[in-house]
């Protein structure tokens, strides 16, 4: 029971993440005339993102080479800062 509701809460927050990247994605492509290149992901993050299905396929299947992938057409950068979520 227990170990049902804590996967349910981390599933839980994965989508959060990914719609909170999804949505920044959304605003900073539709309301501003900067084009964005690539995220900034901290390893924690994006090792989270990673158990989502819908971002890691897409990620995985960009590109062989695990340093060129991107996700929605812009690089991604992992970095050392834990949660990190910045778009540039």
């Amino acid at each position: 029971m227990l170990h049902e509701q804590l996967t349910e809460i981390i599933l839980m927050s994965q989508q959060t993440l990914l719609q909170e990247l999804n949505s920044r994605i959304d605003y900073y492509s539709n309301r501003t005339d900067y084009p964005l290149r690539r995220i900034l992901i901290g390893y924690r993050a994006y090792a989270k993102l990673m158990l989502c299905a819908s971002f890691s396929d897409e990620v995985i299947n960009s590109a062989i080479d695990p340093n060129k992938r991107k996700y929605k057409k812009l690089k991604i950068k992992v970095t050392k800062d834990d949660d990190q979520l910045e778009l540039e």
